[in-house]
């Protein structure tokens, strides 16, 4: 059986059409011999199916912008419906899959494909880290695992139009995009929560407990002491506990459910910077994009359509 990798030989950065027909159009690009993407934009009166069967082990990233689509997992007769506006991750390590694009419905996705030793390259010695956990998920036997499903930011929309500005006759065209997909990846993956399975029940009840309330209450959380009381536990426990099992200060959870809440706000086109800090708990415009950019690496004015 062929394998959906390894499509390069004498090139990099292949391009090739699995549909086209005026403006619509199904692409692949084969970044390098381990990462792949379909790009497509099409907008049809028949239903549109493509097939993956490989025994490739691999993590799939959607991003629908504009209508929706199916994957159909014809080994253990699963349907996933990913819908408008959505970021979705997947696993897989044979694949017996069918991709298809409903009729009369404009639809605009981003599929992205990554082969499991593209992975491995940055396995970290932390086994509770999110890429580790993806590698190994795909080692066992594994047809289509759904695992998270996020709303799309502006900052994954901004990365992707860089990844699809990408051309085959720009210089280093495979290493810039190579690079701009794992700038994507660590994005996506920063998103995604794993849990050490080592953790006592008492410390992943706090933790989470606490995790909801700011979940709700970012803009105006509460106190650690008031926070503690919720949790029924006291402040000492709740930080050191929270630490551990997420890795990161309470205020710096905190701090990060604001910009992730800006990044998204950033995407709907509609509050200016101002108005998108003071929304997300900052009363200073030049404070909030500071903080912007030391966790994305970007400004927010960046994000905005010019």
């Amino acid at each position: 059986m062929d394998s959906f990798f390894f499509n390069i030989t004498d090139t990099s950065y292949k391009v090739s059409y699995l549909y086209k027909e005026k403006k619509n159009y199904i692409k692949r690009v084969d970044i390098s011999n381990g990462i792949v993407f379909f790009d497509v934009y099409i907008y049809s009166k028949q239903t549109k199916i493509f097939k993956l069967k490989n025994l490739d082990r691999m993590v799939i990233i959607t991003v629908t912008k504009q209508g929706s689509f199916f994957i159909h997992d014809n080994i253990n007769k699963k349907i996933y419906n990913l819908k408008k506006n959505s970021i979705n991750i997947l696993n897989s390590s044979r694949q017996d899959l069918s991709i298809s694009l409903k009729e009369s419905e404009k639809t605009e996705i981003f599929v992205l494909f990554i082969a499991d030793f593209i992975l491995k390259r940055h396995l970290s010695s932390n086994q509770n880290e999110v890429i580790n956990f993806l590698y190994n998920n795909i080692q066992g036997d594994v047809s289509c695992d759904f695992i998270d499903t996020k709303p799309i930011d502006a900052l994954s929309l901004y990365i992707i139009n860089k990844i699809l500005d990408s051309k085959s006759e720009d210089t280093m065209a495979s290493i810039r995009c190579e690079h701009n997909i794992l700038e994507f990846m660590i994005h996506r993956f920063n998103l995604l929560d794993i849990l050490d399975d080592k953790l006592k029940d008492d410390e992943i009840r706090i933790s989470k407990s606490a995790k909801n309330i700011l979940l709700s209450s970012y803009v105006k959380p509460p106190s650690i002491k008031v926070l503690a009381h919720l949790c029924a536990t006291n402040e000492t426990k709740l930080k050191k506990v929270f630490k551990k099992v997420y890795n990161t200060t309470i205020y710096a959870y905190i701090q990060k459910l604001r910009l992730e809440k800006a990044n998204l706000l950033l995407k709907d086109q509609i509050l200016n910077i101002g108005e998108i800090s003071k929304e997300v708990g900052y009363k200073h415009q030049g404070h909030f994009s500071k903080l912007f950019f030391q966790y994305y690496a970007v400004y927010p004015k960046d994000l905005l359509k010019k």
